[in-house]
């Protein structure tokens, strides 16, 4: 053996040399069609209502709803999810707004529709949360437990109103047993086979939502261990994912997405529909407000997080950081 016989042979190096050999041998690549923006609609606002939890981030007005939602498309966003946020007057323990023709949500549908058209896909939650008195995702019965059943009744109407008002797809996050099987049937008695249902199949009851609580104004009292999944378990996410394919998931979610890569990789592997996963408020927030303190780079720990999400199996990532990254990549 010559003196440089103990050298390396083999150099992976060799691919890292300069960006352009990066970019060539890259495995996973993001793309603005990747992305579909979250967006919050309040009602009684004459302005865009700063979420102090989440820089950047605002409760829009329709106007303002509006113009964001021209923006993502501009920016080849795929879609954006609507969540409305009803004044505290009219929330109540069933979530009347939510079924309401005239509730905020049902108007910033019917909005964006109209200015959008079949260009972006408009997506809308279907939950109660955020229409309840009591914060929960559905109705609670005298014992104040969430009432699955009593919930499925309300899921349906919503589906129905949500899809009369425009929605491509509605996105059942309440994690109800059954809910969409009930939601596929509700759309399809109205003869709205055409409307995609995007399961919340697996929606672990996270600590990373707290930023989402301002969001959306929420009135929640208690917690929702009782429907979200645990944390600590791993295999009823499959069990969850079957039932829902079974029932007419047309596409499956993932969330929160950044601690849960893991399970984000098992449900891809084992899905035949579309994976979706949700980087939720307080992955954004996290990002924020580290690289406020000038502890990160902003721009690069935003790409890295969510190339590791799509390295993961989602292929598509609700985020808030959309139509910057779209037009970023663009």
């Amino acid at each position: 053996m010559t003196k440089y016989g103990s050298f390396p042979g083999t150099r992976p190096r060799r691919l890292r040399t300069t960006p352009v050999m990066r970019r060539m041998i890259a495995e996973t690549r993001l793309d603005p069609a990747d992305f579909i923006l979250p967006a919050f609609v309040r009602e009684g606002v004459s302005e865009p209502v700063p979420i102090s939890s989440m820089p950047r981030v605002v409760q829009h007005t329709r106007d303002s709803l509006k113009k964001a939602a021209v923006e993502a498309l501009e920016a080849g966003v795929s879609g954006i999810m609507l969540f409305g946020v009803p004044e505290d007057a009219k929330k109540d323990a069933v979530g009347t707004p939510g079924t309401d023709p005239d509730g905020i949500l049902q108007v910033a549908l019917r909005d964006v529709r109209a200015e959008v058209g079949d260009e972006l896909l408009v997506m809308s939650d279907l939950c109660l949360d955020e229409t309840t008195d009591h914060g929960h995702c559905g109705v609670l019965d005298e014992q104040g437990r969430v009432d699955n059943d009593a919930t499925l009744e309300r899921y349906a109407e919503m589906a129905q109103v949500q899809a009369d008002a425009g929605a491509h797809v509605v996105g059942p996050s309440g994690m109800m047993d059954g809910q969409i099987g009930v939601v596929r049937d509700a759309l399809d008695q109205i003869g709205r086979e055409d409307v995609a249902i995007l399961a919340y199949t697996v929606k672990y009851a996270s600590a990373f939502y707290g930023p989402f609580r301002e969001a959306v104004g929420s009135s929640l009292r208690g917690d929702r261990k009782t429907y979200q999944q645990d944390p600590a378990n791993a295999r009823e996410s499959l069990r969850e994912l079957a039932l829902d394919l079974e029932e007419g998931a047309d596409m499956v979610m993932v969330k929160p997405a950044g601690p849960y890569l893991d399970i984000l990789a098992r449900v891809a592997d084992a899905s035949d529909v579309p994976v979706v996963a949700y980087q939720i408020s307080g992955e954004y927030s996290m990002v924020e407000a580290a690289a406020e303190k000038g502890w990160i780079d902003r721009d690069r720990a935003i790409l890295e997080s969510l190339t590791g999400i799509k390295r993961a199996g989602a292929q598509n990532i609700l985020t808030y950081w959309a139509t910057e990254v779209a037009r970023n990549l663009r």
